[in-house]
């Protein structure tokens, strides 16, 4: 570094009246100091630049892990979710699996059975209706004898019946598919049950639209079940009660659902999850427990479903969904039947 001009130390010497040795000293002790701020600073700048790029390559560094530790949490939980639903699925297979080897084993036992059984009833039955009919012709009618011959061929025909449910539960015969108008299936099954005993003092009310589209069904098996689910309504509405069947189309759906409402005594809630099992039954002697679990069959093989819902001492609900089209069943004939 040059020394201080000539000039220049004149000056601070003749302004502070120094010694223009002292003068010159003062000057390049500045100087210097000056330097060595500027060049502490520089380094305290390129220091404070390292530690900013350090602090930014800590951040990237530090959010790369935590995105890292995102992605494996996400798939962890995606594993634990499949997990689940492999297990869920798993049951469900298990538990349908245990259903389809119990309707095996029925239907193999129903098979079996109704050789072994219906033949030997019918010839029972002839007898009793004979023996019954010979009691009735005598001059002197032993009323007790004809009572119990009576309730002999009664059993008997409880017995038969028994048998041929269990055939329709077992083997269900082919869909045979035609245009049904629920309005004209609904109006034929409520004017014959009408009269009918068990529906005396029951008041019937029909709310079908008669614009309801026609569907592709087996009307035959549509009117066992509307006939089952009547005789079930009936059974449990006191007289003064009602019955209502109304039908609606499904919003948003190419279906339509019927629904059969009761006033009855309803049914109880650890009950209720039971009602469609074979056999099952509260009927004390006066039911098989099929038909419920025949009607159930019977729309799940047209492609739709049934579901039941009761309040006991209020009544019960049952809905149907049916389909208005069944895929890949063309209608026998154009003709719209009941």
């Amino acid at each position: 570094m040059s020394s201080p001009s000539p000039i220049a130390v004149s000056a601070l010497a003749l302004q502070w009246r120094w010694p223009p040795q002292i003068a010159s000293d003062i000057i390049i002790f500045v100087v210097f100091a000056l330097v060595g701020i500027i060049i502490g600073l520089v380094h305290r700048a390129r220091t404070l630049a390292s530690m900013n790029a350090e602090l930014k390559r800590a951040r990237e560094l530090a959010a790369h892990r935590e995105h890292e530790r995102n992605l494996a949490q996400q798939e962890l939980m995606h594993k634990l979710e499949e997990e689940r639903e492999l297990v869920k699925e798993k049951l469900q297979f298990e538990a349908q699996l245990c259903e389809y080897e119990k309707y095996a084993a029925l239907a193999q036992l129903a098979l079996g059975a109704a050789h072994e059984i219906n033949n030997p009833l019918l010839g029972i039955l002839s007898h009793l209706e004979l023996e019954l009919t010979e009691l009735q012709e005598r001059v002197l009618v032993d009323e007790d004898a004809c009572s119990e011959t009576e309730q002999c061929i009664e059993g008997a025909k409880r017995i038969s019946q028994a048998v041929r449910g269990l055939l329709n539960y077992a083997r269900p015969g082919p869909l045979l598919v035609s245009r049904v108008s629920l309005d004209r299936l609904v109006t034929d099954a409520l004017s014959f049950l009408a009269h009918q005993p068990l529906f005396r003092g029951i008041r019937m009310v029909k709310l079908v639209p008669v614009d309801l589209p026609t569907i592709s069904a087996d009307a035959n098996q549509l009117s066992q079940i509307l006939m089952n689910l009547l005789l079930n309504a009936s059974q449990a509405t006191s007289e003064g009660g009602s019955i209502t069947v109304s039908a609606q189309k499904v919003k948003f759906d190419e279906a339509v659902e019927v629904i059969v409402t009761d006033t009855g005594c309803g049914i109880p809630a650890d009950i209720l999850p039971h009602v469609f099992e074979p056999f099952f039954t509260t009927k004390r002697g006066k039911g098989t427990g099929l038909g419920l679990s025949i009607s159930q069959s019977y729309i799940r093989s047209h492609g739709g479903d049934i579901r039941i819902d009761s309040i006991p001492g209020r009544g019960t609900t049952v809905h149907m969904r049916l389909p208005i089209r069944q895929e890949g069943r063309v209608p026998h004939d154009e003709e719209v039947v009941a």
